[in-house]
């Protein structure tokens, strides 16, 4: 990979005046890692097509280095390097087209170089430079002939030793990309370890076999020690979580997926803390797991003082429904030997029983569970339908009931059913109710709930009526804390109500 800041110099202007300084030649030379380059295979094949090319009887790839000039590849030679002041490519590297020495001895520059008066023997050179893509002279391909030329090179040796310079510098440039590439991968590794180690949360990496083969500063901490070979994670869970992450382990070991539990570990010291673990795969080229990625955060703190919350929130909540207990049985004693206000205590009564339940509904772990309007229903419902079960009828779309819905939502159907059990279906032994739940009922996001009540022998009531406390209760409910809207509508067969209300304001 080239520097940041080189071009792709082009090629047959010669040498780039800004890289022909030794520091910033020998720079860039230093990327290619020519160490590795020795006798490479690719570049041995094309000296040894060079010189057939040429019929020359030595051909080499020469790469002048600050001190001598190196063969990475040789074809009738079987010196691997020169002293760079006896170097001929050291000359064609900074040309700008193949450097031709007809007859060495009668050339200047070389009469009296030791390899041409002495072995090889020098009489004939040619010489493509190669040059980087930042324009650095590198060396050149070069066929030698110990026999002058006086015609030099004919016009297609001289191309083809053209091109196959061009492929010299293309199989460098590979070695120096790759190279390139290996650094920035050990650079980014070295990164994520660095920022591993400095995470306040335990990490490792394990191998296929699930053992261990890194670790962080914050794991080496928690459990005491640097041998990865003496922490065992199954070892480390509390007997009571250990079952269940062994199952979630298993699975995804099965399904190659990610797993995820909260757990007690133990730490060095003996103490248990709360942690949610984690661990995932990664994958090789053909999508074999190498490797898990795991991490284990300490909720310890956030997890205890959840408990305590839910602790305070079941005291409350408990002491709520005892207030629901003293409020109805105040009601009860100070109502005896008033038989004129028995309807309203009965009324009264009746209401705060619903709330009661609705309670339940918004605690559910202290008393009834559901996470649906059709749960908190049936629930509500229930006590009107002990006698025969077939007569209320809940069904439709599940929709999840919010804590806050919970309340006006149970004195809606409150007030509904005891309606109804005074004066409508269920005021007699055959009269129905149905209640149908409709998710999303049109293109508002809302929720459509119908009550129809069927019964024969109903007598709706006149419509001159002005509204009473339960019509009031139900505006009230409906459209002060749901926002919704209701629509009712007697007839001969019962009384329809038709309740239409935002999604978000029974599911939040």
């Amino acid at each position: 990979m080239k520097r940041d800041d080189a071009i792709d110099w082009p090629q047959g202007r010669g040498p780039n005046p800004a890289f022909c300084s030794e520091d910033e030649r020998l720079t860039v030379m230093a990327s290619y890692g020519l160490d590795e380059l020795m006798d490479d295979q690719e570049l041995s094949q094309i000296v040894q097509f060079a010189a057939k090319l040429c019929g020359a009887p030595i051909s080499l790839v020469s790469l002048v280095e600050e001190q001598r000039q190196r063969f990475l590849a040789r074809a009738g030679l079987l010196t691997t390097e020169t002293p760079r002041p006896t170097s001929f490519c050291a000359h064609a590297m900074m040309e700008r087209e193949p450097m031709i020495v007809p007859d060495a001895l009668l050339d200047p520059r070389f009469e009296r170089n030791p390899l041409v008066t002495g072995e090889p023997k020098i009489r004939f050179y040619a010489g493509a430079p190669l040059l980087s893509a930042e324009g650095a002279p590198l060396g050149s391909l070069c066929v030698i002939d110990t026999e002058p030329r006086p015609g030099g090179l004919t016009d297609l040796q001289r191309e083809g030793l053209e091109v196959l310079a061009a492929s010299v510098m293309r199989r460098l440039n590979a070695r120096r990309e790759y190279l390139a590439v290996q650094e920035q991968l050990v650079r980014e590794s070295m990164r994520l370890r660095k920022m591993a180690e400095h995470i306040p949360v335990l990490a490792w990496a394990a191998r296929p076999d699930g053992s261990l083969e890194f670790g962080n500063s914050a794991l080496y901490e928690y459990f005491g020690t640097e041998d990865l070979s003496k922490i065992d994670l199954s070892d480390m869970i509390h007997p009571s979580d250990s079952e269940e992450v062994e199952r979630l382990r298993k699975k995804s070991r099965e399904e190659g997926g990610r797993w995820d539990a909260e757990a007690r570990v133990r730490r060095s010291d003996g103490e248990y803390r709360w942690m949610v673990l984690r661990a995932w795969p990664m994958r090789d080229a053909r999508g074999e797991i190498e490797t898990w990625f795991g991490a284990g955060i300490d909720i310890d703190e956030t997890h205890k003082l959840s408990e305590s919350r839910d602790l305070l929130a079941r005291e409350l909540s408990h002491r709520i429904k005892n207030i629901f207990a003293v409020v109805s049985g105040l009601i009860a004693m100070h109502s005896r030997g008033q038989p004129e206000i028995k309807p309203f205590v009965d009324k009264i009564g009746a209401a705060i029983r619903s709330l009661a339940t609705a309670h339940d509904y918004v605690r559910p772990d202290d008393g009834r569970s559901s996470d649906n309007l059709g749960g908190l229903l049936e629930g509500l419902l229930e006590p009107y339908a002990s006698q025969d079960r077939e007569r209320i009828l809940v069904d439709g779309d599940h929709v999840g009931l919010g804590s806050r819905a919970a309340t006006p939502l149970a004195l809606i159907f409150h007030e509904l059913a005891t309606n109804s059990a005074k004066y409508g279906a269920l005021s007699n032994g055959v009269g129905k109710v149905k209640i149908n739940v409709v998710d999303d009922c049109d293109s508002d996001d809302n929720v459509c709930i119908s009550w129809h009540e069927d019964m024969d022998g109903f007598t709706p009531p006149a419509q001159d009526e002005g509204e009473g406390f339960g019509s009031r209760l139900l505006r009230m409910a409906i459209e002060g804390q749901l926002s919704g809207q209701f629509t009712r509508e007697y007839s001969d067969e019962g009384l329809r109500v038709e309740l239409v209300i935002p999604r978000t304001s029974i599911t939040q």
